[in-house]
């Protein structure tokens, strides 16, 4: 299934796609949220239609994990969205988040119109100037969206045991606090 969507200024619902690495861990920081009213794991980035998990858990698609968010304007702009992106993430790796590693789980910001482009640049260059170190997260326009597969949907809600032990044992949280201190997002 292919999500296809625009959002119109002044709209009461617009849209936002993130990559943070295991799209499993974006999915639960964004739902948590004020303002969000859904958060879709899923692949984008990629040159292959309908991409499964397994090819793009492989490499082989040029998709990253990410998550496509529908959010309420008046609730949560998308400068919000943004530091709870930027707080959620370690963006001074590449192709690689916590324990994750290749280009499927890189970072990245798929903006949906010049507005939203403008901004992820601008916070890119403030994070860039408040860590001090190169930044490696891909800006581009979003394209095709393609949920994950059912079983990945809600997977901390679903399978709350087996999510935190993955989300610990893989070191973000604790990742996260010595990249952004009491600013991260878990």
């Amino acid at each position: 299934m292919t999500i296809a969507f625009a959002p119109v200024a002044g709209a009461a619902e617009a849209l936002a796609t993130f990559a943070g690495g295991c799209f499993w861990c974006t999915e639960s920081d964004f739902e948590k949220v004020p303002g969000v009213r859904s958060a879709v794991s899923g692949y984008i980035g990629g040159a292959v239609a309908n991409p499964s998990y397994e090819a793009v858990s492989a490499g082989s698609t040029g998709h990253a994990e990410a998550v496509q968010i529908r959010f309420d304007p008046a609730k949560v702009s998308y400068a919000q969205l943004l530091q709870v992106y930027w707080h959620s993430v370690d963006p001074t790796v590449k192709d690689r988040q916590f324990c994750d590693a290749g280009p499927q789980y890189r970072t990245a910001i798929f903006t949906h119109d010049a507005g939203q482009r403008a901004l992820a640049e601008a916070t890119r260059a403030d994070v860039q100037k408040q860590l001090g170190v190169t930044i490696h997260t891909q800006i581009a326009d979003a394209g095709t969206f393609y949920p994950a597969e059912e079983y990945h949907q809600d997977y901390y809600k679903k399978n709350p045991v087996r999510y935190r032990y993955y989300r610990n044992a893989c070191g973000r949280d604790a990742r996260l606090r010595r990249v952004w201190g009491d600013a991260a997002k878990h």
